[in-house]
């Protein structure tokens, strides 16, 4: 398991140093991690220097009244395992100015399916009065862990 608060912490220094590096942040629970879940990190790491990715604690998946089927422990490690992520957190609040308050990102990715919504406008205004731009990226089309869970069930 990777001591993500010391790492963060590594991490934002050494951008500090470097200066005018783009620091972007994604979250999500990424329970039984698919190719959605890849595109999404691909793309939101084209688009910054380096890619910060907060990973839902089981406790705070409940949100979605349901439960995680891959424990936290071992997610955030597939999600730190992959090459387009600088840095895998966990994600203990779904306030995203919280979690900026914390890591200073400067673009906020997420998937164009949130786009418009009440819940994301309140954060694109937050995030927008500090001086950060979300990006909505495109949605990977009759791929979730909702359309997986589901199949399994069939």
């Amino acid at each position: 398991m990777v001591d993500s608060g010391c790492l963060y912490v590594i991490l934002l220094e050494t951008m500090e140093k470097e200066k005018k590096l783009v620091l972007g942040f994604t979250s999500g629970v990424f329970d039984l991690f698919h190719v959605g879940h890849l595109n999404i990190l691909k793309r939101a790491k084209s688009l910054c220097d380096r890619l910060i990715v907060g990973v839902t604690i089981d406790e705070l998946v409940s949100y979605k009244n349901v439960q995680a089927v891959i424990p936290f422990e071992e997610r955030i490690e597939i999600v730190q395992s992959i090459k387009h992520v600088d840095l895998a957190v966990p994600q203990d609040n779904l306030d995203k100015l919280t979690m900026w308050k914390k890591l200073k990102f400067d673009v906020m990715f997420i998937g164009d399916d949130w786009y418009d919504t009440e819940r994301f406008k309140k954060f694109e205004a937050d995030l927008q009065a500090v001086g950060v731009k979300i990006i909505y990226l495109p949605y990977t089309q009759k791929v979730s862990t909702s359309n997986i869970k589901e199949r399994i069930k069939e």
